[in-house]
């Protein structure tokens, strides 16, 4: 191939290189707060739902399968009497199913985008743990999962990975267009680059 045509191909390919870039800074964030809002969001909010208690003030007072859920060994061991447990099982309950309620809400409006992406990290993260060790998941390959397997479906290793990743493109890209971070000017448009 001749040099000129060389050359007119790498800067065809620079120029679409730097347009798909550009346009991924907007159009990235804005995706992985809809791919949150198809497919996460609503099993954050159905799994808060189940932790609250009956009445006005459910919310102060956590349903016994909230305490089932996030201390199961601690739950059984005191007889499934969540009046045995301490101030701070019921905090850490309390606060973990508001934030399953708050933290998904904040995504989708895309205000404080960054700092509710990382603490839904934080939320993933301790999620698994209380599933591999408080549920047992580590004694159950197909809930575990493995890596580098060739199979894609394990619940803990292979599909919280990707809501990882999801989540961590918010951390690092903010929300995005469309958001009320955007909107507040709590988060600025990506500085274009001089055509």
């Amino acid at each position: 191939m001749p040099a000129p045509m060389t050359d007119r191909l790498k800067a065809a390919l620079a120029r679409l290189s730097a347009a798909l870039s550009r346009a991924g800074d907007e159009a990235l964030p804005l995706l992985a707060r809809l791919i949150f809002a198809a497919s996460l969001a609503g099993y954050f909010w159905a799994s808060a739902a189940t932790k609250l208690g009956e009445g006005i003030l459910g919310f102060l007072r956590p349903s016994s399968g909230a305490y089932a859920q996030i201390f199961p060994r601690q739950f059984e061991a005191v007889g499934y009497n969540s009046e045995a447990l301490g101030l701070w099982h019921w905090a850490v309950v309390v606060l973990g199913t508001w934030a399953e309620f708050l933290l998904p809400l904040l995504i989708l409006a895309g205000l404080l985008t960054r700092l509710a992406a990382l603490g839904m990290i934080g939320f993933v993260a301790v999620q698994s743990l209380t599933d591999l060790y408080g549920h047992g998941g580590l004694a159950h390959a197909a809930t575990l999962g493995a890596w580098f397997d060739r199979a894609p479906d394990g619940v803990i290793l292979d599909q919280r990975l990707f809501w990882g990743l999801l989540l961590a493109t918010l951390v690092f890209k903010g929300a995005g267009a469309l958001s009320l971070d955007r909107a507040l000017g709590l988060e600025r448009r990506a500085p274009q680059p001089a055509a």
